[in-house]
């Protein structure tokens, strides 16, 4: 028998070398195996043995695998996702473009049309939706795995009747103006390292984009001039290096970028206003 807090501590000891977050890391799997949030973890330890699954957790943290498809869920802005394997998991950057729209919006009614290219598990519309609850939205994914987490997502937030989910190609197909345009594409260039266990366990569609990590900007900066409706924003996810390179696609179509910075004060977003 191991007590709670003993496995902790030991978790710790063994994910201290595959993780720069290895207490954390421990904290989220055990209460995970608990099915408690972490908040209680800390606050009121259950007592008792540690669940049996909790080694088998901290197993697979050690071999790479991210927690967030240990445990299948994210944290994101306001809103607590379902995540997995074939979804890319929400970072806390990419709060960076909720962020500016909330900015952007600010002493309005907000944007009536949001529209997430890239949408993955739901992440950056159903964090908008969240935001402004009279919005409704459209989002699109190339990958039918990720669009599964999406729809589940939606529904279980209560946002399946505003969220309109949809397979494709970016904007191929898409006719209408939006207030809001969120965007998180693919911006890894094929030969950079990433990060432990990203390139291992992640969507390599949702990664990578050539050599440069610059493709599929090239193909998204010709549609945002005639999806964003007169006063709206579109925010487009960048490498915190690409400041300079991403922006060059878009004024050559005519747009004025400016950059977004995220928390460590690093280039994060491309703001297009309209």
């Amino acid at each position: 028998m191991t007590s709670i807090p003993r496995a902790l501590n030991r978790a710790t000891e063994i994910l201290s070398d595959h993780s720069d977050t290895p207490r954390l890391d421990a904290e989220l799997l055990m209460s995970a195996a608990l099915g408690i949030g972490r908040d209680r973890l800390l606050l009121d330890t259950p007592r008792g043995e540690a669940p049996a699954q909790f080694d088998g957790f901290v197993e697979r943290r050690a071999a790479g695998e991210p927690v967030a498809y240990i445990t299948g869920q994210r944290a994101f802005w306001t809103v607590d996702l379902e995540v997995g394997p074939g979804a890319l998991i929400p970072r806390p950057d990419s709060e960076t473009l909720i962020a500016a729209a909330v900015e952007h919006f600010a002493g309005s009614f907000g944007p009536a049309r949001i529209l997430d290219l890239g949408t993955g598990p739901g992440t950056l519309l159903l964090a908008a939706l969240d935001e402004w609850p009279t919005a409704t939205g459209l989002g699109i994914d190339a990958s039918a795995d990720a669009l599964s987490y999406a729809r589940r997502n939606a529904g279980r937030l209560g946002m399946a009747e505003r969220a309109d989910l949809r397979i494709g190609d970016w904007a191929s197909g898409v006719d209408e103006r939006f207030d809001l345009i969120l965007c998180n594409p693919p911006y890894v260039a094929a030969a950079a390292e990433t990060g432990p266990g990203v390139a291992d366990f992640e969507p390599h569609e949702a990664l990578f984009a050539g050599a440069d990590g610059l493709d599929d900007y090239r193909r998204l900066a010709p549609e945002v001039g005639r999806l964003l409706a007169p006063g709206g924003l579109a925010a487009i996810e960048i490498g915190f290096d690409q400041g300079d390179s991403a922006a060059v696609l878009f004024r050559q179509q005519g747009l004025a970028p400016t950059l977004a910075l995220d928390l460590a004060g690093r280039p994060r977003a491309l703001l297009i206003r309209g």
